[in-house]
């Protein structure tokens, strides 16, 4: 069980037989009347998000959730499909499920899947991913400072800004949480 304070962002709970991971954390002092944590909560299930409050004695409770490690095979339009690499076990998510994480996959990768009851309810992928720029504009000559912003379409259809120093065919680091460029690969 969890009390309200240990309730950081990132934490996974259940409430009515559902598993949620806490989006927003932020807790009030009430001077002698204790404390109240507000949280932005998503359900892992639905991807629903609620605001739930709790005060300082409330229990909350823990979700189990299991966490296997697969290697990404393949997308066929809609479905993705990962392989346990011990069992050999395949398994099939619709695009839906797995939200932008599909977005910085490549065939081969190894990644975490989250489990709640025997189902997938979650892709965890590495904070930056290595990826190709497979087109992007030539930068014009004398604006090639890093205040400048480009498109640049990556090897997995992903497009992300860059700054304009990057060239078609440069390897670059991208941010998987919210799909920002961080650095170009030597």
């Amino acid at each position: 069980m969890y009390s309200p304070t240990d309730l950081k962002k990132g934490t996974i709970l259940q409430i009515d037989s559902q598993p949620y991971r806490v989006l927003d954390y932020n807790q009030k002092v009430m001077g002698r009347g204790g404390s109240i944590v507000n949280v932005r909560l998503k359900n892992l299930i639905t991807g629903a998000v609620i605001p739930k409050t709790y005060k300082g004695q409330d229990r909350i409770e823990r979700a189990e959730v299991n966490s296997k490690t697969v290697q990404y095979l393949y997308r066929d339009g809609t479905d993705f499909y990962f392989m346990d690499p011990i069992s050999f076990e395949q398994f099939q998510l619709a695009a839906a499920d797995i939200d932008d994480a599909g977005d910085y996959l490549l065939e081969g990768d190894q990644v975490a899947l989250q489990l709640f009851d025997s189902r997938v309810i979650n892709v965890e992928l590495p904070t930056t991913v290595s990826l190709e720029v497979t087109y992007t504009e030539n930068a014009v000559r004398g604006d090639t400072s890093s205040a400048i912003q480009k498109d640049a379409k990556l090897q997995t259809g992903k497009v992300i800004k860059v700054p304009a120093f990057i060239k078609t065919g440069d390897v670059v680091r991208v941010d998987t949480r919210d799909g920002s460029y961080v650095e170009r690969q030597k």
